[in-house]
């Protein structure tokens, strides 16, 4: 490999008529915001692909040459430049932070809307409800994941599995009637139930059982841990009940 020009890098990424390389792009981007400029070698066919992994003797594209040197791939570029790169197995928070973040926005938004200013006591309860309804679309996206993943914890879902399948809808359903504030006499109860039941699980496998596990809260690909997030999730749940359950009487 040539020797590259000063501040220039030679970058070879996949550019075919059906497939992108996403990392590609994203190893692009990554040298020009560090200030270089790319030579951007496309590999548009299957066969160029083979023929530069083997000259290269490399197992995947694309590929970052800085001063003759090959960097590597996405990851090693990102490296190279002392970016971290999590894996896939990092935990986080964000996931949750986003949800309940944009569930508050939403909440002051519709009392902005319904109300006529931007924070009341009913701003809190659609929060909470808004924050059902997001949690329940996630776990609905992969119902299947989720039920896999809830069972490292569930009492009631270890001892009757298909629980797991009905809970993203009952969640789902009564945040959306508590949004409504329809048929509370349905919502409230069936929130109370699996809530409390959520909470128990929590609070035995991770402050009793001292267990490490994943929080199904947001899907069944989190990354969040089990935990404060995932109790707090369930003692909002009963707060709501029980609070929509007093206003009835």
């Amino acid at each position: 490999m040539p020797k590259d020009a000063d501040n220039t890098a030679i970058l070879y990424r996949m550019v075919m008529t059906d497939h992108m390389c996403p990392y590609g792009l994203k190893s692009k981007d990554l040298l020009e915001r560090q200030g270089f400029t790319v030579e951007d070698r496309h590999l548009t066919t299957r066969d160029a692909v083979d023929a530069f992994k083997a000259e290269h003797n490399v197992k995947t594209t694309p590929q970052t040459f800085i001063d003759g040197t090959r960097i590597g791939g996405f990851d090693d570029l990102s490296a190279h430049f002392g970016k971290s790169v999590k894996s896939e197995s990092t935990t986080t928070y964000k996931p949750v932070i986003a949800l309940f973040s944009v569930a508050a926005l939403l909440a002051i938004a519709l009392t902005w809307v319904a109300l006529g200013t931007a924070f009341t006591g009913r701003t809190i309860e659609w929060f909470i409800a808004i924050s059902m309804v997001l949690l329940g679309l996630q776990k609905l996206q992969d119902v299947e994941k989720f039920a896999t993943m809830f069972l490292n914890y569930d009492l009631l879902a270890q001892r009757w599995v298909r629980y797991g399948y009905v809970y993203p809808f009952v969640e789902t359903g009564a945040g959306l009637l508590m949004v409504a504030g329809a048929f509370t006499w349905l919502s409230a109860p069936a929130a109370l139930i699996v809530a409390t039941i959520g909470a128990i699980s929590v609070f035995k496998a991770v402050y009793i059982d001292k267990r490490d596990l994943k929080c199904a809260c947001v899907g069944g690909d989190s990354k969040v841990p089990l935990g404060f997030v995932s109790l707090t999730e369930n003692l909002m749940m009963i707060g709501m009940a029980l609070w929509m359950l007093l206003k009835l009487v």
